[in-house]
């Protein structure tokens, strides 16, 4: 499959993982703390800021519903009021993306509408993700697949039907560059029903780079997706996890985001290839090896025994493999404690 360029950066399963800073709601209202985040991102070695584009009245309505569920995060509130609280002010996110930019990270976000869409299109977005509670929101789809921008789909709560139903959508209306994000739809997703497994058949499946959008605590899941294929991961962050917001139980804090940056690329690196054989980097370690080595003084026609052969540290003489082959030979030569025993010392 081929690999997606987005202004500087090539994503691709020959390149180190893409990671994404999600900011989602964690902004907590306030402009100036949505700006420390971004500078805590770049600081952390994020490669993009993503934000998500909508209000509470492009996404529900009053008194739709409200969350009964004693598990969620949310429990309780109404889902207008939830979204009022964790939207980001669409006339922030010029000054958000500036920042991003400034810092040398790519800034896009989540159009839940296509009236988001357009909005987007006017900041010049590089690329769109679509969220898994919109996947199967066609018209909003084809909407983000005519920009002809690359576009990242995550694939929570959907059927494997859903999810091809999904892709035929974006391809038929203009999407070349498709990625797609293994995701698990709850706040926070456990390790158990992250199912990591399902990241290279996704691949496979669809023929496109895939990733993990991953609500999990900690980096653990990420790095283990990146070992499966994984070449795009997305996680949640915030300043500090004891300041509240819509997301922050799940976030990572910034010393979190930079172990996983760090260590997700440790985890591509150490992917390398199929490789046998002793490489240039232990070349040295050779010597620590066991060989045979002469345990006491042996005079020529002296029999070899375990007594005068010893199998030991460093590696400088025969391989152990030959030593039960010497056991009752006899010695051609004189031969000194603590030497090495070599082939020539047999002739």
């Amino acid at each position: 499959m081929k690999d997606i360029k987005i202004d500087n950066i090539t994503i691709g399963v020959n390149h180190k993982p893409f990671l994404i800073a999600e900011m989602s709601g964690n902004h907590n209202q306030s402009l100036e703390r949505a700006l420390e985040l971004v500078d805590a991102a770049s600081n952390a070695g994020a490669h993009a800021l993503k934000l998500q584009t909508y209000t509470a009245d492009t996404i529900t309505m009053k008194g739709a519903y409200t969350i009964n569920d004693a598990n969620s995060l949310w429990n309780g509130k109404e889902l207008h009021d939830l979204y009022k609280e964790a939207y980001t002010p669409w006339e922030w996110h010029k000054a958000i993306f500036n920042r991003a930019k400034e810092k040398g990270m790519i800034a896009f976000s989540s159009p839940f509408d296509e009236s988001a869409v357009d909005f987007l299109e006017g900041l010049n977005v590089p690329l769109y993700k679509i969220a898994s509670f919109e996947n199967s929101h066609h018209p909003l789809l084809r909407k983000v697949a005519k920009t002809g921008k690359p576009v990242i789909v995550s694939t929570g709560v959907s059927s494997i039907a859903d999810i091809d139903e999904s892709v035929r959508v974006l391809r038929s209306a203009g999407c070349k560059d498709l990625i797609l994000l293994k995701c698990t739809s709850t706040y926070p997703a456990t390790p158990e029903n992250t199912n990591l497994n399902t990241i290279p058949h996704l691949s496979q499946l669809h023929n496109c780079i895939v990733g993990l959008s991953d609500h999990t605590m900690g980096i653990g899941a990420s790095v283990a997706a990146v070992a499966l294929g994984a070449r795009v991961i997305e996680k949640h962050f915030t300043l500090r996890r004891a300041d509240g917001g819509v997301d922050s139980a799940f976030s990572l804090e910034p010393e979190e985001l930079e172990s996983l940056v760090i260590e997700t690329e440790r985890a591509f690196l150490a992917l390398g290839n199929i490789q046998y054989g002793v490489q240039q980097a232990e070349t040295k370690s050779l010597l620590f090896k066991r060989s045979i080595y002469v345990a006491e003084d042996i005079k020529a026609g002296d029999t070899f025994s375990d007594k005068n052969l010893k199998v030991i540290r460093p590696g400088d003489g025969l391989a152990p493999k030959y030593y039960f082959s010497l056991i009752g030979q006899k010695a051609q030569k004189e031969l000194k404690k603590g030497t090495p025993l070599n082939m020539n010392d047999l002739i």
